[in-house]
């Protein structure tokens, strides 16, 4: 049995082409686009090129993207400052702050300073509470391009049909595992939540119709662990080296042993990674149409 791939490209590309079309409606409503302003502190190189590249897609989109970057050795209080004025623009329907932020910063006070209805992060604490109580709210772009992915597969692998199977999710971050049991819990599955330090997870896998693995290890999950035909959702990016020096990127879990279990499966690279900037796009539009109170 070979998996079917569920490749991340494609789906980003309707969802951004889906973006652009409300953004124009949205333009033709209220004479001006949405906005996202993305706060880069430091010249980490690979933040750097992520608020690139996040630029360029929210600009080719329709919106309108700023981006303002501060000095590693800014202040927290200038830093919060600065969140006060873009929670009071008008202009300014989505606000994110790239992280991680250098050491001094308390990341945690950052999120919080950010009006909830300009989160496009989804990791303030009410739209967090809101997605606990299963209210809609701004909900983190990498868990939402994965529920994404499942109700778009699952024409082609009925197995992806999240109501009514059972899911482990494996990892706990406030970015990936917790709010993404959230939405499972909410799409009327199943959920286990699982770690690092869970004991027994094979046998934990073995029972899964829908395994999320979002716990930082490379190729942790072996294929030998799942239910045969479970649909495989690889949130991992681990850079390792290869026999020659190199090095290459690889997922959570390990490809080749899931690949011939799996009914279907994401790659690494191409598969969850391409989801999570479509989703910021999603997530601003969201922002902007609710903070005008419109619906398109």
């Amino acid at each position: 049995m070979t998996a079917t791939l569920i490749e991340g490209k494609p789906i980003a590309l309707d969802i951004r082409a889906e973006v652009a079309a409300k953004v124009a409606l949205f333009q033709a409503k209220l004479g001006r686009a949405p906005g996202l302003t993305v706060v880069l502190v430091g010249e980490d190189p690979a933040s750097q090129v992520y608020v690139r590249n996040k630029g360029v897609l929210t600009r080719e989109a329709g919106m309108v993207s700023d981006e303002i970057k501060l000095p590693a050795d800014t202040a927290q209080s200038d830093l919060l400052a600065l969140l006060g004025k873009l929670n009071a623009d008008p202009l300014v329907d989505g606000i994110l702050v790239q992280m991680p932020l250098p050491p001094h910063i308390d990341s945690q006070a950052v999120v919080a300073a950010i009006d909830p209805a300009k989160d496009v992060d989804g990791l303030h604490p009410v739209n967090a509470g809101y997605l606990a109580q299963g209210i809609e709210a701004l909900v983190p772009c990498t868990p939402k391009g994965c529920m994404i992915m499942l109700e778009r597969i699952k024409a082609q692998v009925p197995k992806a049909e999240v109501a009514g199977a059972s899911a482990l999710v494996i990892g706990r971050s406030i970015l990936v595992g917790r709010p993404m049991g959230a939405l499972l819990l909410s799409a009327n599955a199943t959920v286990t939540m699982a770690h690092s330090r869970s004991r027994d997870l094979p046998a934990l896998c073995a029972e899964a119709d829908i395994v999320v693995a979002a716990v930082g290890k490379p190729e942790m999950v072996r294929g030998e662990w799942l239910k045969r035909g479970a649909v495989v959702i690889d949130v991992g990016i681990n850079r390792i080296a290869k026999e020659d020096g190199k090095t290459k990127l690889v997922g959570d879990v390990h490809f080749a042993s899931a690949v011939e279990v799996a009914s279907a499966i994401t790659p690494v690279p191409g598969g969850v990674g391409l989801m999570t900037t479509a989703c910021l796009l999603q997530n601003t539009l969201d922002a902007a149409c609710a903070r005008a109170r419109i619906k398109l």
